[in-house]
């Protein structure tokens, strides 16, 4: 058997939405670029579910190749893992149509995201493609039959969802699935806004301070951090009580690679202007060769579509695998079984 195939399969991805910004980073790819040579890992970018809310064609396009320049600039080797665009492989919609089938309604409409989401649309167009948003999530994770997906607290109802899903078809059909485990690494599994540290830190806020981006400049994130939200006192500890510094402790955990616990002792009797200065410095340092990369990639555009032809190859073989198989599974006629 390959040896790349006898190592535990991860999946997972980003939204090619607007920036990719230092949540992400902090949050998902930095983890992702660390477990390339213990899994076989398969990185794609996720536009099907980008259109859950309404995209500009144009800028949809763009943003999914941007997205591949963000993820070869951030560390992920295309020698190493794959690397592919969801829509561009076979077996995403086919799968999730009979996952669907599977998965209660009710279920899906308990979600805490739909719920969120489709709350904060009250009174606009809130099109089905929300509320099945788990479904495609489960067939992306099954389709590759993978054991480990990296994911944020916010996306673990999801995955359990996708468990409950594999199982129930396993339990029907016959085994198939892997039952996948989350894959939780890091400090900042969760980095929140600089203007809301309440909030987890989003590319849709409307406050342009709140969210720091690969993109931006040095001079953009040094104002961010000096206009970040704090707490009241002076003492610089991660305390509930203090969501704010907790926050700014957390990402500067993140990018340097020190515990929470030596920053603190680093950091006691700094004022809070003085703090974030050097959360702010830290950032800047860790946050410039990545863009100054991703830059250089963006006028690659032969070597990017070269990446995602890769990806998509070795994405494409084993979605066909697994479809098959599903097919025989629930009885759909194919070739010399009809």
């Amino acid at each position: 058997m390959d040896k790349q195939r006898q190592k535990p399969i991860v999946l997972t991805g980003l939204q090619p939405t607007s920036g990719i910004h230092l949540g992400n980073y902090l949050g998902a790819l930095q983890n992702w670029v660390s477990i390339q040579d213990e899994a076989d890992c398969l990185f794609f970018i996720s536009n099907m579910h980008a259109i859950t809310v309404p995209q500009d064609p144009i800028e949809l396009r763009k943003n999914t190749i941007d997205c591949v320049a963000v993820y070869l600039a951030c560390g992920l080797d295309p020698k190493r893992s794959h690397i592919f665009v969801q829509s561009q492989v076979i077996g995403h919609a086919e799968l999730a149509w009979i996952l669907s089938c599977l998965t209660p309604l009710g279920q899906l409409e308990r979600m805490t995201q739909f719920k969120d989401k489709s709350g904060r649309q009250a009174g606009e167009f809130v099109g089905a493609g929300l509320l099945y948003y788990p479904v495609l999530m489960a067939a992306d994770i099954l389709l590759y039959n993978a054991h480990l997906v990296p994911v944020g607290e916010d996306q673990r109802q999801h995955l359990e969802l996708t468990r409950d899903v594999a199982e129930k078809f396993n339990g029907i059909h016959g085994p198939l699935f892997n039952i996948p485990e989350p894959l939780i690494r890091g400090n900042c599994a969760r980095v929140m806004s600089l203007q809301n540290p309440t909030a987890k830190m989003s590319k849709s806020d409307p406050n342009s301070l709140a969210t720091v981006f690969l993109s931006d400049s040095d001079a953009q994130i040094m104002k961010k951090f000096r206009s970040a939200v704090t707490d009241s006192g002076t003492e610089v500890r991660a305390s509930d009580e203090k969501p704010g510094i907790k926050n700014l402790l957390h990402i500067l955990s993140g990018v340097s690679g020190r515990s929470v616990a030596e920053l603190e002792m680093d950091c006691a009797g700094m004022g809070y202007g003085k703090f974030k200065t050097v959360v702010a410095e830290a950032v800047i340092e860790c946050v410039r060769p990545i863009r100054v990369r991703m830059e250089a990639l963006k006028e690659e555009l032969l070597y990017l579509q070269s990446v995602m032809e890769e990806g998509h190859a070795d994405a494409q073989a084993r979605a066909n695998a697994t479809l098959a198989k599903v097919y025989d599974h629930v009885g759909f006629a194919c070739g010399k079984n009809l």
